[in-house]
Order: C-alpha cells, then structure tokens, then sequence
C-alpha cells in the first residue's frame, strides 16, 4: 500500500461522517471546478501518483481503440460526466460515464446509497437517475478539446424505468443515437438490479435483438455488453456464446450483486446491489471463465473489487475499471493501479 492510499485512509472517517451520495456528489463538483485549470490538473495527478507521462507510458490497443493505459472508472460513478477532464488528469485510461437513459430520470427515493465499511463494500439503489442523453452528449462533446490522447470515454445506456417492456428495445436506440457521435464506446446495461425487469434482457435471443438494435441506430462506437453476476453457470455460458457471435466487441465482468453472503455490516441487508470487494472472487472467477470460453474474440473489462493487485486480474481481463475501490482508499489507487498493470510482460 503507496503512502496515498495510507494517508487517505487516515483522512476517511471524517468523510464517512457525511452521507454517502451527499459526498460524492460534492466530490464530483469539486473535481470538475479544479480541473478546469492547469494548477488543480496538476494537483489531481499528484493526488493520484499519476502524471501525464505515467499515466501515458503502457498504452494499448483494443477493440480498434488506443487506450493510454488500461485503468478506467466503472460506470455509474459519474452518471452525467460531471468530471470528464478531472478523471483525465488523474490519469485514467478510460472512463464509462451513465448509465444514461434516453430521458432524464429522478431514480429511487433517498437514501439509496450505503457504505458497508466493515466489508469494503456499497450497496446502491439509485435507480439510473440522470439528466438524460442528449445532455450527457453535450457535456462530452464540451470536454473533448481539453482530453489527451488515448484517453477513452465510452457510455453506459439503458433504458427509463417507466417505459412499457415491449418498447425497451426503442430506448436503447435511442439513448445510443443520442451519443453516438460523441462515444467512443457503447456499453449496453442489461444487468442493473435497480430498474424491474431489466435483468430479463440478458436472455440470448433478447439480447440479440437488442445489440442489433443499438448497432443500427450506432453503427460507429464498438458495443460492450455489461453482464450480472447472479448468472447460473450454464446461463452464463450461453450469454457468452452469443455475445461472441454478435456484433457486440466486448463483456464487462460484472455489474453490482443481489447475493448478500457472509457480510458483517450492519447495514447489508439493505436492498439494492452490492459492490466491492465480496465480488472480487466472483469476478475472477468470471473473467477466467470468459475467457476460456470466447478466447480473444470478445474484449474483456474486469469490474467488481479491484485494487491495486491489477495484475492477478489482468493476466485474462484486457482492461480493468474501478469503483468502490476509490471510496475506501482514494485518488492514489489509481497510481498504484497503473504502476501495477505496467509491471505485466
């Protein structure tokens, strides 16, 4: 553990004094007015253990992208690109912004989201609240001058938890049209646990026309399809199969979880979907068994309790993006985690 993570650690019971989406929301405002100058730009990347010329030095290539490094900030985090250019300079990869649905949505009642410290985990049941695509369109759109190379943003959509289910399939055209000059992936969220009835989607011959849906309204950005957990072995399989012989490019492993096992946090029984590190097993398992099931045909995103062992998760994961990680131990895991990744042959 980098001396960031220890000093942020020491600084994070004050934090956790406040409410949980109270404070993100203020993290989120506070990182879009400090990167707007080259001063707080700098600021971030010593936060973070990650100047320009690290965060830049192991780039790669996947699914016909150039990324600058293969660290990215999971979607749902930044739902509306609030922060665009200050994740750039904390010197992420990539990011996935939303999810965003075709029309701006309230989502769930407050509270709705729940630190499990004694888990190293949230429970989250926001419910896809945000202020709609065309307006996430904008906000990129805006940011694109002020973004280094190599730094990937990809968008996150699904659909308005009021849209009648035989009209599902419109809104994730829709929400993919309205983004589509900006993206430069799509990733299609099938696996929420917070809007009913979405997690039906993920049946292969729905699924099928949906990614032929979003690929017609946006023929450009490649498609990644994000996948639950809670999948039986052979449902999983399945999905796999199909996804390898669709148009879709890549699965990222996996959304939030419904399973609440061997927690000890007195607020766990929340209901909602879990993250953190109980999915680290689980999403190991996952991505080892993606990729010995679509070998190099499909792209492979790692998400669900990652720290800064990267490397362990990488040897089968093309890219890797985190989440709750950076709840409990701040900007300086993404340093650790770009150090870490650029270790691998």
């Amino acid at each position: 553990m980098g001396w960031r993570v220890a000093a942020y650690r020491a600084l994070r019971p004050p934090l956790f004094a406040f409410d949980a989406e109270g404070i993100h929301g203020a993290t989120l405002a506070t990182l879009s007015v400090v990167a707007r100058g080259s001063l707080g730009r700098a600021l971030c990347a010593f936060a973070a253990g990650a100047p320009e010329t690290d965060a830049s030095r192991a780039p790669a290539e996947i699914m016909g992208m150039r990324f600058r490094n293969r660290i990215g900030l999971g979607a749902g985090f930044d739902k509306d690109g609030v922060a665009i250019r200050g994740w750039a300079a904390l010197g992420f990869g990539f990011i996935e912004l939303g999810t965003v649905t075709p029309r701006a949505q309230q989502g769930n009642p407050r509270p709705r989201l729940f630190r499990l410290s004694n888990d190293t985990a949230l429970v989250n049941r926001m419910g896809f609240n945000n202020a709609g695509a065309d307006a996430l369109s904008r906000r990129i759109a805006g940011a694109r001058p002020d973004l280094p190379d190599g730094f990937v943003v990809g968008v996150n959509i699904g659909r308005n938890r009021d849209t009648p289910d035989e009209r599902t399939v419109d809104d994730y055209a829709a929400a993919a049209r309205s983004v589509a000059k900006v993206a430069d992936y799509l990733a299609v969220n099938v696996s929420s646990p917070n809007t009913p009835g979405l997690r039906d989607l993920q049946d292969p011959a729905r699924l099928a026309e949906l990614i032929g849906a979003v690929r017609a309204a946006a023929p450009r950005p490649p498609i990644l399809v994000k996948v639950s957990p809670d999948l039986g072995a052979g449902d999983f399989e399945s999905l796999l199969h199909m996804l390898a012989d669709s148009p879709a490019a890549g699965v990222i492993l996996s959304n939030t979880t419904t399973q609440r096992d061997s927690l000890s946090s007195p607020r766990a029984s929340e209901p909602g979907g879990l993250s953190g590190l109980p999915l680290r097993q689980r999403m190991d398992a996952a991505v080892g068994r993606a990729r010995a099931l679509v070998g190099p045909r499909l792209a492979i995103i790692a998400s669900g309790g990652i720290g800064a062992d990267v490397p362990g998760v990488r040897r089968a994961a093309d890219l890797v993006q985190l989440w709750t990680g950076l709840i409990y131990d701040g900007p300086g895991l993404i340093g650790e985690t770009i150090k870490a990744q650029r270790r691998l042959p």
